[in-house]
């Protein structure tokens, strides 16, 4: 337990995005965060989640998840005990980093260390080219021509297009393509060839994830990652025979406790490993590239959608990811 009692503060902000990003419900301008912050007096750590509308949340319900564990961490509450008083999502890997980051703190030693993990080196992430018209995907992954792997979300019809346009503007990128969960079989078969000839190289999420047993009966000879399919260890056993790869983002599976663990299970399964994240700024990607060290693609281009970062923030480099200041997150105390 804490030499003194642990405060919990919870904290929201909405952070402007550098250009308006089409989704499925619509245009965003902003993305929102909420900060949890754990202080007992001497050390305080922090960290933040981002809602994902995919599973229920809201700024509002990530916000008021947070608000109502106030006592237990004034009671008490540490990492191991967390992991059951919250389910996996943004709430529980905001105050599970926030864990990470005080006792590293209260230890003098960094988060990497307390995980037994070495020092983050640089990273290459991918940088995702957002949905929209195959002229305007085209226009800015040209316009991005220099970093090595580009990510395409794509949304249905008309994604053969989409990818074609990005491929004829940047012959030279890697190109890995996120579906969402928006095809179903019959896409998903007439899609692979035009895939395949664009030397698409991972396809995210291509169906429902309650609809995914027909990966088991397709010859895919693109492989295949589970997003929106792999939410934690527990979903690891049906993935068998459909995937090749898991997309592990702190946000879904509820912190960096959980996203280890997967990581690890995952690796000894065979999977290969794609770290990912949502938009958000640099203190939600930092304890991201503790697991990405594990990864054989990393994902964690947030900050560079949005119009300013954090200050201290991590340094982005072209598409290289190098780790920021001790007092961003995970530092010695």
């Amino acid at each position: 337990m804490a030499p003194h009692p642990q405060r919990l503060t919870v904290t929201r902000r909405a952070w402007p995005l550098a250009r308006p990003l089409m989704t499925a419900h619509g245009v965003k301008t902003t993305v929102d965060v909420v900060v949890a912050e754990i202080s007992d007096g001497d050390s305080r750590g922090r960290a933040e989640g981002v809602p994902l509308r995919r599973y229920g949340e809201s700024f509002d319900s990530v916000a008021a998840a947070l608000d109502a564990m106030k006592g237990a961490v004034f009671s008490g509450l540490n990492r191991d005990t967390l992991q059951h008083a919250l389910p996996p999502g943004a709430a529980r890997n905001a105050l599970d980093c926030a864990f990470w980051d005080i006792d590293a703190k209260r230890a003098y030693r960094s988060v990497a260390e307390l995980a037994g993990l070495g020092a983050v080196p640089p990273l290459m992430t991918a940088f995702t080219i957002a949905f929209d018209t195959p002229e305007k995907m085209a226009e800015l992954a040209a316009a991005n021509r220099a970093r090595p792997l580009l990510k395409l979300k794509l949304g249905g019809d008309g994604d053969v297009e989409r990818v074609r346009a990005v491929r004829h503007a940047v012959p030279a990128s890697r190109l890995i393509v996120d579906a969402n969960e928006s095809w179903n079989e019959a896409q998903l078969r007439e899609f692979m060839p035009a895939l395949i000839d664009c030397r698409v190289e991972l396809i995210e999420q291509p169906l429902p994830a309650d609809a995914d047993d027909a990966l088991a009966r397709l010859e895919h000879a693109i492989p295949l990652c589970a997003d929106e399919s792999c939410r934690t260890l527990a979903d690891l056993d049906r993935l068998d025979g459909k995937y090749e790869a898991i997309n592990i983002k702190l946000d879904k599976v509820g912190g960096l406790t959980e996203a280890l663990a997967l990581a690890a299970e995952a690796k000894r399964r065979g999977l290969r490993i794609m770290v990912g994240g949502t938009i958000g700024t640099s203190l939600g990607i930092a304890p991201a590239l503790l697991v990405a060290q594990l990864a054989e693609i990393v994902d964690l281009d947030g900050p560079l959608h949005l119009a300013s970062d954090r200050v201290p923030g991590l340094r982005y480099e072209g598409s290289t990811i190098r780790p920021g200041e001790p007092n961003l997150w995970g530092g010695p105390g």
